[in-house]
């Protein structure tokens, strides 16, 4: 080959070879493992799913196509550690981690795959995050609330039945979360005249034997604190409120959507609609130390008037002005 020919054949290589690495990157089958902290036959859970999905492939990333999804129901927290290490052991380019329960486990067996979390309480208290603005590590994602939160649930508690000077609160004292929305509340009761008595919500036995002793004194109400135990337990504790009369304020929408009486709470599913941007980023070669943690950006009042008829209350016009949504 004639020196000419070969410095020829090396210039359109040296052209052509960047292109064709671009090409082969951008087909390149990339893995997204997803844990989700509730059971699979969960309604409210596949919806966010869904919502992750659809955000993905808004961004380009067709399942099947350039992405695939491992996902793994944790059965709220009963088989969490299980699952996260099967997700790592698929080695995904990123996780998505639903609920601190989801997320703990895997922080802990991996420093190294990026993680993107959403409906998280606490993440700097709960050590997964440095700060909010500057995570620091190979974790990042959403918060569904502050710890004060917890307070406004009893100023609604005892704005919907002025009458309750007693509340029982169901909480999870195995998580940090669980003390700290207790402690919330607990700040404010005295000024509202209210006298608390925590709950677990580890075992059904016993949420049925405490609920029912609590219920026995007049003027009680009930508050269910954020937790994938909770929600375990969500349809349970949804009939304790309506066979002991109680007036109760919960964590989350699909409370209020299954029968429970009013939630106050963060749009969880609009968390799931805004993490696709956060893994699109990433598997671009972005670092999730880099990326701050997220706030809400929708909040929900949500009211259940077929159960406040049933239970004999009349919510105040104040409060119906307030609700985005109207469960009748």
């Amino acid at each position: 080959m004639r020196r000419r020919e070969f410095i020829t054949l090396l210039c359109g290589a040296a052209t052509t070879w960047p292109l064709v690495v671009r090409a082969q990157q951008a087909q390149r089958m990339r893995r997204i493992g997803l844990l989700m902290a509730p059971s699979a036959n969960d309604p409210e859970a596949q919806a966010r799913v869904a919502a992750f999905l659809q955000g993905l492939q808004e961004l380009g990333w067709s399942v099947g196509r350039n992405v695939t999804i491992d996902i793994r129901w944790a059965a709220d927290n009963a088989d969490a550690r299980k699952y996260a290490t099967e997700l790592i052991a698929l080695a995904p380019d990123v996780l998505l981690a639903s609920s601190t329960a989801a997320v703990a486990p895997l922080v802990q067996m991996t420093r190294t795959v990026p993680i993107v979390f959403t409906t998280v309480v606490d993440p700097v208290g709960s050590g997964f995050v440095d700060s909010l603005a500057r995570p620091g590590g190979n974790i990042t994602g959403f918060t569904v609330y502050e710890y004060s939160m917890a307070g406004k649930w009893l100023q609604l508690l005892k704005e919907i039945a002025p009458g309750v000077t007693r509340a029982a609160i169901l909480r999870d004292s195995t998580l940090a979360t669980g003390p700290a929305q207790f402690a919330a509340i607990q700040a404010l009761a005295p000024s509202l005249g209210v006298e608390l008595r925590p709950v677990d919500v580890r075992d059904e036995g016993e949420i049925e034997r405490a609920i029912a002793v609590f219920a026995q004194s007049p003027n009680s109400g009930l508050i269910v604190t954020g937790s994938p135990q909770a929600n375990s337990h969500r349809d349970v504790i949804i009939a304790l409120a309506a066979r002991h009369r109680l007036p109760a304020v919960y964590f989350a929408r699909n409370w209020t959507v299954g029968g429970g009486l009013i939630s106050y709470a963060a749009d969880f599913l609009d968390q799931f609609r805004r993490a696709p941007a956060y893994v699109d980023r990433i598997l671009k070669g972005e670092k999730p130390a880099d990326m701050p943690v997220q706030a809400p950006t929708k909040f929900e009042l949500v009211i259940n008037l077929k159960t406040a008829k049933a239970l004999g209350l009349e919510i105040p016009s104040s409060v119906l002005a307030r609700a985005d949504e109207v469960i009748e």
